[in-house]
């Protein structure tokens, strides 16, 4: 509940810096759909904790509510452990480069770097090396900076939006409209969750493969009772798939066994261990497809014990793997 708290009251910061005109607690309220009562509550919560919003009376008794963008944070007071901290981690941020995230950050470890001299600067390039981190499958958004702050805007202000996709099954790309619920950062990639017009359901595009987007005045209504988090607690990982979560057991070989338990891989996880030294992963699921991919990552290491349907559909991968393989016509190309 917290997390869905700070997120709204997050967006509700983004909405106010953004809108020339603010927003009524009436509008906040309908596009974030809760009541006024929450909404008056978050904007004395934003107010207490230091951030530049204010009220002004308007027509008919309407007051509207603004953030300053120019208004800057007092002075922040980092001691030089902090500094040197905050420098370091931008290596971290690298895969975000090119999208609005990455803009704002940049200029903030430049003004960082400003206070540093040049020795200081050295020893944390060299520091650096030693902290090197390693992005596999990465993404590029250099040039579509525009493109993901529209995204943003029209997820913050529900605004419909006309976009071009390119669809990997598809030859040519597809234009038509959408109205964007969120976006989800995942394995060094952005994904727009958001309901097709065309599909008539809800969607996940890699932002990689959008190619235009154009931001409509036309305003949408966020699907009642819709929230990022409850959408996807029953998708092992961010493609959510309909239908009633189910009870998953795998069993995992007890020399790969530190490795699986030393990880959180979903909010339902639960470990035992079986007397042979075997660990038992049980988790509550709506979607196979993901977790397929995730168990043959662990070749023999990994079983899947229960759902028998799911088991099954495992076994035909694997079958299929293996004429693959023993086919003459597959290694002698």
């Amino acid at each position: 509940m917290a997390t869905l708290q700070l997120e709204r009251q997050w967006l509700i910061l983004r909405t106010l810096t953004v809108r020339r005109h603010g927003a009524t607690v009436k509008e906040l309220a309908e596009e974030h759909g809760t009541s006024l009562k929450t909404i008056r509550r978050d904007l004395d919560a934003l107010k207490k904790l230091g951030f530049p919003i204010h009220e002004k009376p308007g027509e008919f008794g309407r007051n509207h509510w603004f953030c300053d963008p120019q208004q800057k944070f007092a002075q922040l007071g980092f001691n030089i452990s902090e500094v040197l901290s905050l420098y370091l981690a931008r290596r971290l941020l690298e895969p975000l480069a090119g999208t609005y995230l990455w803009e704002s950050t940049r200029t903030a470890f430049a003004k960082i770097r400003a206070t540093l001299t040049e020795e200081q600067q050295s020893y944390l390039a060299g520091l650096a090396r030693v902290l090197h981190p390693i992005h596999s499958r990465t993404s590029n958004y250099d040039g579509k900076e525009e493109l993901i702050d529209d995204l943003v805007v029209a997820v913050e202000d529900r605004r419909i939006v006309r976009f071009t996709y390119q669809s990997a099954n598809s030859t040519e790309p597809l234009t038509y409209f959408i109205h964007p619920l969120g976006v989800i950062h995942y394995q060094q990639s952005l994904y727009l969750i958001a309901y097709s017009q065309h599909h008539e359901e809800i969607r996940h595009f890699k932002i990689d493969r959008v190619t235009d987007v154009v931001l409509q005045e036309l305003r949408f209504r966020k699907p009642i009772n819709f929230e990022m988090q409850k959408y996807l607690q029953h998708a092992f990982r961010i493609f959510h798939e309909e239908g009633e979560p189910q009870r998953v057991v795998i069993r995992f070989a007890a020399d790969v066994r530190a490795y699986v338990e030393e990880h959180r891989w979903h909010p339902s996880q639960e470990f035992s261990v079986s007397a042979d030294g075997r660990l038992v992963a049980t988790f509550e699921l709506a979607s196979f497809s993901e977790l397929k991919s995730w168990i043959l990552s662990f070749g023999t290491k990994a079983e899947i014990v229960d759902p028998l349907e799911w088991r099954d559909e495992l076994i035909a991968e694997v079958r299929q793997m293996l004429d693959l393989y023993e086919s003459e016509e597959s290694w002698r190309g």
